[in-house]
């Protein structure tokens, strides 16, 4: 599966395979469908953009459209016949992608900043700048219920019954689902520095934090639990220079996971053997680095699709659109990079 392409100036020095499409603008996220291997993006350009990816690598365009202000967020329903997007203009819409028609089903006060699909509870949970987390159940106009969060929301995980939310005071709320209107607890985050992203464990006994000091926090719901295996390492560094992390992922199939950063790398890792699997080529925008915003693994692990386009992290005037292409790549995963190796036996040990 897959043919390597030929290294483009920089930006792909691992030979993924590179979608054809041309890109306007940054990429805000990438999600697979559950159902199938198709990919959605969404965009700065306002733009969302739906791929089907062949058995070959191949990406054929299937379908697109729009909001009105800059999309942030993606996530498919549970039988994957659509997509919910929710972005700068407030508003989370429902893309059925049989009709291509949207509709809104969300609302919020400022930009939707996260949006998840929970099917055990056939509901949609979505997070905004103007603080709130708010459950909405389709059939109806108005939110079943509303969360008042301590800040704005800048990251969110879900795996039933776990959600966790991350605000930009460091709080990290964390939910039951079978009680979701109120935290499970409320803790600080352990990391000293703005979270970034929070990505909740296979097995919902835990989550991991990404900073944008370079850092990720392996931290688990039950403190006695905790006390014991809660850890940090450090990553997406070189040197004296400190990158942000800026999605982590688990995969599907094995348990273990994804770092995507600001230095223009992927890394791949195992929490339980706190070991690193993988660590692929810098993607480079000339002598500057070409930040990763996003990450998917497709739903049997077998893809990683990750963007690499500028992050806005130093601001408008560093923006070089004809220096900084962006694009979107297809990893073919390895079981080397991907699978938990066994921990190593001291010498003279059985």
């Amino acid at each position: 599966m897959f043919g390597a392409q030929p290294q483009a100036g920089g930006v792909n020095p691992n030979k993924d395979v590179q979608i054809q499409t041309p890109l306007a603008d940054s990429v805000s996220s990438l999600s697979f469908s559950p159902r199938a291997n198709l990919l959605v993006a969404t965009c700065w350009d306002n733009n969302v953009y739906c791929w089907d990816i062949q058995p070959n690598g191949s990406a054929n365009p299937k379908a697109s459209t729009n909001h009105a202000q800059p999309p942030l967020c993606s996530a498919w329903n549970g039988d994957g016949t659509g997509v919910f997007t929710g972005g700068c203009d407030k508003m989370v819409k429902l893309w059925n992608l049989a009709t291509n028609q949207s509709q809104q089903v969300a609302a919020h006060d400022a930009p939707v900043r996260h949006c998840a699909f929970i099917p055990e509870l056939n509901m949609l949970v979505t997070g905004s700048w103007d603080k709130t987390l708010r459950y909405w159940d389709m059939r109806q106009a108005q939110p079943a219920f509303t969360y008042t969060l301590s800040d704005r929301l800048y990251a969110l995980d879900v795996k039933h019954p776990l959600l966790v939310a991350g605000t930009a005071d460091r709080q990290l709320f964390v939910f039951n689902l079978q009680n979701p209107q109120q935290p499970y607890k409320t803790v600080q985050s352990p990391l000293k520095w703005q979270t970034r992203v929070v990505s909740c464990f296979p097995d919902k006994t835990g989550y991991l934090i990404g900073s944008i000091e370079g850092r990720v926090a392996v931290h688990h719901v039950e403190d006695s639990v905790g006390q014991q295996k809660n850890f940090t390492f450090k990553c997406h560094r070189e040197g004296a220079d400190i990158y942000s992390v800026n999605a982590i992922t688990f995969h599907p199939q094995f348990g273990t996971f994804v770092t995507a950063g600001s230095d223009g790398t992927y890394n791949f890792w195992d929490k339980d053997s706190k070991q690193r699997l993988k660590a692929m080529q810098k993607c480079a925008y000339g002598s500057e680095p070409a930040p990763i915003p996003c990450g998917a693994f497709n739903s049997d692990g077998s893809i990683y699709a990750y963007s690499v386009s500028y992050d806005w992290s130093r601001g408008f005037s560093a923006y070089s659109p004809q220096q900084m292409p962006p694009c979107i790549l297809l990893h073919a995963t390895q079981e080397s990079e991907v699978k938990a190796r066994a921990k190593a036996t001291p010498t003279g040990r059985k």
